[in-house]
């Protein structure tokens, strides 16, 4: 009786925490979570599902290696879709840290503050779904933590004709605010580099007759 009652109450608050764990459209789990996935529900300007269009996205730092001042970022970071598809995202973290993969501008009927969002705590993958609507316009892509952000993690999704490129979309576009590093010179900026000059002539002068020397010199006769 006892093994019983546990049994059921096993199955009753096991089954509850799975349904809170995955439930319109929030599955979650150790390693992450999705947010909004939304397979097969289609907006209301869409009559059918269009095309299925597989996106397979890495985030991390090595990515963002090419790129001055930058520390995180997408391994590709723009993408185009026709209307009314439904977009398969498998997000790869290769990092030890959390990133997202977060998209803005979807119908707020469908999609809660308008996001889809998968996010991963640490490295690993997740996969989901979500459907676009038919008009032609350019979604914004970024990993939620500011910093991350800031750092050069961002990307754009285009469908159909896009509404333009977005700014500060690295190897695509120029930085809204770009950073500057301004150099300030002073007299002593100026003599400490003339002596520099001047120093740097004389060794490769007196080096070069050195090694002058060095290659002319007749071998002693016996």
């Amino acid at each position: 009786m006892k093994h019983s009652l546990l049994i059921l109450i096993y199955f009753i608050y096991g089954n509850s925490v799975f349904a809170a764990m995955n439930h319109n459209g929030m599955i979650m789990d150790a390693a992450g979570m999705i947010m909004n996935h939304n397979p097969d529900k289609l907006p209301k300007d869409c009559k059918a599902i269009s095309q299925d269009i597989d996106i397979t996205i890495r985030g991390g730092h090595k990515f963002a290696q090419g790129f001055a001042g930058k520390m995180f970022t997408y391994d590709k970071r723009d993408w185009q879709a026709p209307p009314c598809a439904r977009i398969n995202v498998t997000f790869i973290n290769e990092d030890a840290i959390r990133h997202q993969f977060m998209i803005h501008g979807l119908p707020g009927y469908m999609y809660p503050k308008g996001m889809f969002t998968i996010e991963l705590y640490g490295k690993g993958q997740k996969t989901g779904s979500f459907i676009v609507p038919s008009r032609d316009y350019t979604y914004y892509i970024h990993c939620e933590v500011s910093q991350h952000t800031e750092k050069g993690m961002k990307g754009q999704l285009k469908v159909g004709k896009g509404s333009g490129d977005l700014d500060s979309i690295l190897g695509l576009t120029a930085p809204l605010t770009p950073d500057i590093y301004p150099i300030h010179n002073n007299k002593y900026t100026w003599i400490a580099l003339i002596v520099s000059l001047t120093i740097g002539i004389y060794l490769i002068n007196y080096l070069g007759m050195k090694i002058m020397t060095l290659l002319t010199r007749q071998p002693d006769s016996k």
